[in-house]
């Protein structure tokens, strides 16, 4: 059996075929940056994504935060979805954090893939 693989024009499966919004890049960081928003829960700092015309978001950690190791060192791809939950059905993925609110109106969930970092995000108030 042929496995058949994606072509370089084509875009990913996630987007194509499943419907998943890009939102944004999460790039760990030591750096201190001047409009950096405070998670107190979570026990880190993000910034740069309002000012980013290509979602680019900064994240800075305290050394005592419950945020998965492997998501305080590697950089994630973030993708909204309409149905959180649905999502993590339908795929069986490996899931790293387990479908939780950061913020009001906002569920995510991070998965790992081949050593990926990937973020589903569902917005309840859009």
């Amino acid at each position: 059996m042929t496995k058949n693989y994606r072509l370089d024009h084509e875009l990913p499966e996630a987007t194509e075929k499943w419907g998943w919004r890009f939102h944004h890049l999460g790039i760990p960081t030591a750096k201190k940056f001047p409009t950096e928003k405070y998670l107190s829960h979570l026990k880190f700092f993000h910034s740069g994504f309002p000012e980013s015309p290509f979602g680019v978001e900064w994240m800075r950690f305290e050394a005592d935060s419950p945020i998965h190791p492997l998501i305080q060192q590697v950089p994630h791809l973030a993708f909204e979805v309409d149905d959180l939950d649905r999502e993590l059905r339908l795929h069986k993925f490996n899931v790293l954090t387990l479908p939780n609110e950061p913020g009001e109106g906002i569920r995510v969930a991070m998965i790992e893939h081949n050593g990926a970092l990937i973020e589903l995000i569902e917005f309840k108030n859009k």
